[in-house]
């Protein structure tokens, strides 16, 4: 499967680098001067609400590493795309950013329910080619992506049930070791 919006990019069980070591990442756009997304499996040891004095006042928010580029920054993905204003289609049934502050007014109005968002502090990005550098190194995996493992699934989770999902080949991956000469 070729990388495009609105696929998944599953870590090779051998990938060593830990930013991305046993990691699911949506990929929200693909082009060919470079690209983006979210690890949607990594929590981040804060909440949202602890980092933005914004968002105080408000339950609290789990939030997520979404890679290593721009941590000084907060996105979000959503199934909101008639509450949230300006937000982006990355595919059927996810949405990326949109309004902020409105998407907080929303949460605290209690029309947001949070299984159906997640934020994230920073992105992973990839400049022209090195994606597909990565690719032929075999550094990752592409599937479709769907919302289901984005929202629904406790991160513990994702990684192997998205391998699971690609069949049994791919099934075998996911109970392999981290490093398999401790074994």
């Amino acid at each position: 499967m070729v990388p495009a919006n609105g696929t998944f990019l599953i870590a090779d069980p051998f990938l060593k680098d830990p930013n991305f070591a046993r990691t699911v990442v949506l990929l929200c756009e693909h082009q060919a001067d470079g690209s983006f997304g979210f690890v949607i499996n990594r929590r981040f040891d804060q909440t949202l609400n602890e980092l933005l004095p914004d968002a105080e006042g408000v339950q609290p928010i789990p939030l997520f590493f979404g890679g290593p580029v721009q941590l000084d920054t907060v996105h979000f993905l959503h199934q909101y795309p008639d509450l949230i204003e300006n937000s982006y289609e990355v595919k059927e049934g996810i949405y990326w950013g949109g309004n902020f502050e409105q998407t907080l007014e929303l949460i605290q109005m209690g029309l947001i329910d949070l299984k159906k968002i997640k934020f994230f502090i920073g992105y992973a990005g990839w400049g022209s080619g090195q994606l597909e550098a990565e690719l032929e190194e075999h550094s990752w995996i592409v599937s479709p992506a769907h919302p289901e493992l984005v929202f629904d699934a406790e991160q513990e989770i994702i990684w192997k049930q998205s391998l699971r999902e690609l069949g049994d080949e791919y099934a075998l991956m996911a109970n392999f070791p981290i490093d398999p000469s401790l074994n």
